[in-house]
């Protein structure tokens, strides 16, 4: 039991240090990657009824590939013009300046919709590598000009971009009006912006996982003092417990196609591993050991489920089968390894591992068994993979506030991500790929 008293000693020590409702984020790259391309991205030209667009498509683009750490856009007061079609490109000016690609575009109001035009240009070779055109209503225009930078990603680095997704996260803080702590989940887009709270409560929230459409997030919740799962919906906010057995219920994690739960419950008299299945509510026992068995992460696959056991005498990965099984331990190194998450190509995990009494985050290849260590900072936790793979986000602190952050996989690339209001964030979960149909 005392490893389940460290996991529950760590878990109400970052709620305590958590931030509340409606709470933006403020991101930060603290590391790039060193030669970094440089992109110009023109203000898009603009024909409306206002003076000014509703919104600066270019420069989310800009903020978007800057804060991959990959691109170095160049600012607009260095630009010797402001092309809104190819035929107005001058190749040489962009040359002389050091650009390489250059992306252009124009925005047009046609009723109660936008019409948004992109191009890509290779400045070197003077040619177009894409382009596209959007309508879309007011309110999708952020996630246009997101779903424009991904496209830009893609075509230049030959990775899927992450830029139009979104992320959740836990806050906590105190309200001066009444003295209360209050803990909130929120959901994001991945730049910061347009903050959602999907609930709020006096009780402790932990442990947010996204369904794989997107739609719902399942997290735990200690209304009425006991710990339950529960599944809500961020579109309708429609909410369903779907856990409230004696013991502990903690950890959900949903499986790839979105039909059941993996979760770490007591009810039986031990912390042990279930899959229920969402829509009957019936159970299936993973594990059954005297040790803690907690924290689970479902490969891409869906045919294995990975999760921290101290069953070896300290907190270390294993791996099981989806439909039970003798467990195989996967961590050897190091005498702390948790919170484990495989990354969406099943490749490698994301996890916790401690050392010298420092948490940090890590990287196991599972081919290898080789372990990289990705972060410096003291009291790393809940590592998530961007739905690309690319990236993880993570909870930190800095400056004495619980904070988020993000690296990238080969640990080259760090973000810092906090909160616009007094208070600190946890327990970030990145969200799944997004879809929206509107290229013309």
């Amino acid at each position: 039991m005392k490893f389940f008293a460290q996991l529950v000693r760590v878990f109400c020590i970052s709620l305590l240090l958590s931030g509340t409702a409606r709470a933006g984020l403020t991101i930060d790259i603290t590391q790039g990657v060193d030669g970094a391309l440089p992109i110009a991205v023109v203000p898009f030209g603009w024909q409306g009824p206002a003076m000014n667009p509703p919104q600066d498509i270019a420069e989310i683009i800009s903020g978007d590939l800057r804060r991959s750490g990959m691109f170095a856009p160049l600012s607009r007061t260095d630009m010797l013009s402001r092309p809104q079609d190819g035929s107005q490109i001058n190749y040489r000016d962009w040359r002389l300046l050091g650009t390489s690609s250059l992306v252009i575009g124009r925005m047009t109001a046609v009723g109660d919709l936008y019409k948004i035009q992109f191009q890509l240009f290779d400045v070197n070779r003077e040619a177009q590598l894409v382009g596209y055109s959007f309508s879309v209503a007011e309110k999708e225009l952020r996630r246009i000009a997101h779903q424009i930078s991904d496209i830009i990603f893609e075509t230049l680095t030959g990775d899927k971009g992450a830029f139009n997704t979104r992320m959740a996260y836990i806050t906590s803080k105190v309200w001066r009006t009444n003295n209360v702590r209050y803990y909130a989940l929120h959901v994001a887009d991945v730049d910061g912006h347009n903050p959602q709270l999907v609930i709020r409560s006096r009780h402790p929230i932990m442990s947010p996982s996204w369904s794989p459409d997107g739609r719902k997030l399942a997290y735990v919740s200690f209304e009425n003092r006991r710990s339950m799962i529960f599944m809500q919906d961020i579109f309708t906010a429609e909410r369903r417990k779907v856990a409230a057995f004696k013991g502990i219920n903690g950890a959900p994690a949903w499986s790839p196609d979105g039909t059941r739960l993996a979760m770490s419950l007591s009810k039986d008299g031990n912390s042990e591993l279930y899959v229920m299945h969402v829509a009957s509510g019936k159970l299936q026992r993973l594990t059954n050991h005297r040790a803690i068995d907690t924290e689970p992460s479902w490969s891409p696959d869906g045919q294995n489920i990975v999760f921290t056991s101290d069953r070896g005498g300290k907190p270390q990965i294993y791996q099981v089968s989806s439909h039970g099984g003798k467990p195989k331990r996967l961590t050897f190194e190091g005498r702390y390894n948790a919170k484990p998450t495989y990354s969406p190509d099943g490749k490698r995990i994301a996890m916790v591992s401690g050392r010298n009494g420092k948490f940090h985050i890590a990287v196991l290849e599972l081919d290898s068994g080789f372990v990289q260590i990705l972060t410096k900072s003291r009291l790393d936790e809940s590592p998530s993979f961007a739905p690309n793979g690319s990236m993880i986000i993570y909870a930190t602190e800095y400056l004495n506030r619980g904070v988020l952050a993000a690296v990238s996989v080969d640990g080259r690339v760090q973000q810092r991500i906090a909160l616009d209001e007094d208070g600190d964030a946890r327990e970030p979960a990145w969200g799944p790929f997004l879809t929206i149909n509107n290229r013309e």
